[in-house]
């Protein structure tokens, strides 16, 4: 059992759960916004924002960083279902739910990734892969599904944005649905046209601008 936070540490970590929540919603709406929009977002001074983040860059690694540690525990989770495609639809579901993969993406090339970030990346690719590839093995998805396919999935369902935050969910659902279909082995679809896209081609968006 965890010993609770004290109320000076209690009330730090609160804070630092408003500063990454208005740190999403500015980098979102633009991934070059100045570290101050993040403070004004937060309702904080830019002094309080520094003493916590030592440059705009460490707030890019933090978020990043939490998004990957949570693609890793709804693909963990995901992992232990029994059926695989109960595991490949769960996954994909929690991770859209997650909302955490339109960010990173949206930061990609905005920062040097660091070690512990290129190693969490590393875990939640193999974790992703290894979910597919069983789908795909066991028949449960369409065998011309490549892994990188799943990457555009998130990265389309996750464009999906509007004001009112409960209409965002049920449209991500909405999309989700038609998706998980569209990978099944019935899918009318027959042949995909074209390859689909590359490790190399997805990652080099990571190269910092």
């Amino acid at each position: 059992m965890s010993t609770p936070l004290s109320g000076r540490k209690a009330q730090a970590a609160r804070n630092d759960e408003v500063i990454l929540a208005a740190a999403r919603t500015v980098f979102m709406r633009s991934a070059d916004a100045p570290i101050a929009a993040v403070a004004q977002e937060a309702g904080v001074g830019v002094s309080a924002l520094y003493r916590r983040y030592a440059s705009k860059e460490d707030l890019l690694v933090t978020l990043c960083t939490d998004g990957l540690r949570r693609f890793i525990d709804v693909a963990q989770r995901a992992a232990l279902l029994p059926d695989p495609w109960d595991a490949f639809a769960t996954f994909v579901e929690g991770v859209i739910e997650e909302d955490t993969h339109s960010l990173t993406v949206h930061l990609a090339g905005t920062f040097t990734p660091t070690p512990e970030l290129r190693e969490l990346a590393l875990q939640a690719g193999d974790l992703g892969d290894a979910i597919i590839d069983r789908a795909r093995t066991a028949g449960a998805v369409r065998e011309d599904l490549v892994d990188e396919d799943v990457s555009m999935i998130f990265e389309q369902v996750t464009a999906v944005r509007v004001d009112d935050p409960e209409r965002t969910r049920v449209l991500r659902a909405r999309y989700v649905a038609l998706l998980l279909d569209a990978v099944r082995p019935g899918a009318r679809t027959g042949t995909l046209p074209g390859p689909g896209p590359t490790g190399a081609e997805l990652g080099a968006r990571w190269v910092p601008r």
